[in-house]
């Protein structure tokens, strides 16, 4: 028989399938027409939805709008100072990987033909990381993205929200030989396999990335994986609406 893994000991004392405290905080910035503080714990993400007229050279004329996203992260975000990618004057792969995701999931819930030729630009800046920053960006991110439709929908610009449902993300892992949902860095750092889940509120998936660091995993963890971070999900689900209901 496989030996059990050993006795589950986390930083904050969670369950295994237990989400860092989430708080949302929407007008967080009061001249972006969507912005949210999202807090995970100890990581902190604040993003801003932008709304600009027109759309990339390769949409234009085609009625259709898009949704884009940028990432960065402050340099004391982490606990020694990361210089700002402006300074060594190009953005990195990982900078890159993360704007693609985050844009990748928040276009899967917006219908661009009743979004019309606008661009909508959300911007996520971690002001302090201690694991599943880009998770954490995305489940802030629609939010933002929410409020700032439904200001469209009020001042009479589109009849309704071309938001189609909520999507939110998180962060599942194997440490020591148990699955955890919701990552901080110090079980990031020593995790065996790290997964993020980008679910839509209907139960669809978006993306699914499950990369073996130290060791393979078998298909059972897998589905734990997926079963814990469905859970995780469902919450970060209910915290956005309850974060909407005082905002609109």
């Amino acid at each position: 028989m496989p030996a059990a893994p050993p006795e589950l000991f986390r930083p904050d004392a969670r369950p295994a399938d237990s989400l860092r405290t989430i708080r949302l905080t929407p007008g967080f910035v009061a001249m972006a027409e969507g912005s949210v503080l999202i807090e995970a714990g100890n990581t902190r993400v604040l993003c801003n939805a932008s709304v600009e007229q027109g759309v990339p050279a390769w949409l234009r004329n085609s009625g259709r709008g898009w949704v884009t996203a940028e990432y960065g992260m402050l340099p004391r975000a982490t606990l020694t100072r990361t210089a700002r990618e402006a300074e060594r004057g190009k953005i990195g792969g990982r900078t890159h990987e993360i704007q693609r995701l985050i844009g990748r999931s928040l276009r899967s819930v917006v219908d661009m033909k009743a979004l019309g030729e606008r661009t909508i630009i959300l911007d996520c800046d971690v002001l302090q990381a201690d694991g599943g920053t880009r998770t954490a960006a995305i489940t802030g991110a629609c939010v933002a993205l929410a409020i700032a439709l439904e200001k469209l929908v009020a001042a009479g610009t589109l009849k309704a929200s071309p938001l189609r449902q909520m999507v939110a993300a998180t962060s599942v892992g194997i440490v020591d030989g148990n699955v955890l949902l919701d990552l901080c860095y110090e079980e990031d750092s020593r995790a065996i396999v790290d997964m993020n889940v980008v679910m839509l509120a209907d139960g669809g998936l978006v993306e699914t990335q499950a990369t073996a660091e130290k060791d393979s995993y078998s298909r059972q963890q897998l589905n734990e994986m997926l079963d814990y971070g469905e859970k995780g999900i469902r919450e970060l689900l209910a915290a956005q609406k309850a974060a909407l209901a005082t905002a609109l």
